[in-house]
C-alpha cells in the first residue's frame, strides 16, 4: 500500500471535516505528534490505529484504502499535472514537494521534485523507514546525514538508508531543485 497516498487521504479527510490534529488525537487516544507523522508519511499506522483514525474521521476503512492497491501499468504525469504534497514543514521551511507519480496509487517508489528556496532548512534531522535517492537538478544544497555534512551541486546524487537522521539545507543564494525518490522497503 502506498503510504504517501494514504497519508494524503487522511490529511484531506481531516481538513474536509474541519478537524485539528488535537481533535483527532482526542477522539482516537493517539498523540498529536504521532498523527502528524502519519499525515507527513513518516510513520505507517498499524491496522488498529488506522481503524481508530477512520472512526474519528467517520469513514470506513474500505473507503479510505479503496484503490490504493491499483497499479495502472503506465502513469504519465505532465509538468502541469504535478501535485503539491502538503508537508508539516517547520517554521521557515518553505520547501515545496511536488509528487511526480500520484496517478499510480500503489507504487513502491515515491518520486518528488523539491524546490528549496535560499536560506531554508528543517530544524531537526528526521529518520524514517526505507531508502532514499537525491539528485540535485539546479543550484546547490548542503545535506546533513547522521554526523556528516555534504555539499551537493547540480548533477550530484546520493543514495542512502533513510533510517539515518537527515535533512536538506539550502544555505546558498539560489533556489535549489532536487529530485528525491523515497522507497519504503519496510513492508
Amino acid at each position: 500500500m502506498n503510504i504517501v497516498e494514504l497519508a494524503q487521504r487522511i490529511r484531506t479527510l481531516r481538513l474536509d471535516r474541519r478537524l485539528t490534529l488535537e481533535e483527532v488525537a482526542s477522539r482516537t487516544g493517539l498523540t498529536r505528534s504521532w498523527l502528524s507523522k502519519v499525515e507527513n508519511f513518516r510513520v505507517t499506522p498499524s491496522l488498529p490505529a488506522l481503524g481508530q483514525i477512520c472512526s474519528a474521521l467517520n469513514v470506513s476503512m474500505s473507503d479510505l484504502v479503496k484503490g490504493l492497491d491499483e497499479k495502472p501499468p503506465i502513469a504519465l504525469v505532465r509538468k502541469d499535472e504535478r501535485q503539491v504534497v502538503e508537508r508539516n514543514n517547520s517554521e521557515g521551511n518553505t520547501t515545496v514537494y511536488e509528487s511526480l507519480a500520484h496517478k499510480r496509487p500503489s507504487r513502491m517508489m515515491d518520486p518528488f521534485l523539491l524546490t528549496v528556496p535560499p536560506g531554508v532548512a528543517r530544524d531537526e534531522l528526521l529518520a524514517h523507514d526505507g531508502e532514499e535517492f537525491l539528485m540535485v537538478q539546479q543550484g546547490m544544497i548542503e545535506f546533513e546525514i547522521d554526523s556528516q555534512r555534504l555539499i551537493l551541486r547540480a548533477g550530484d546524487s546520493l543514495y542512502f538508508d533513510s533510517n539515518l537522521p537527515h535533512r536538506i539545507i539550502n544555505s546558498f543564494k539560489r533556489t535549489a531543485i532536487v529530485l528525491c525518490v523515497f522507497l519504503d522497503n519496510s513492508g
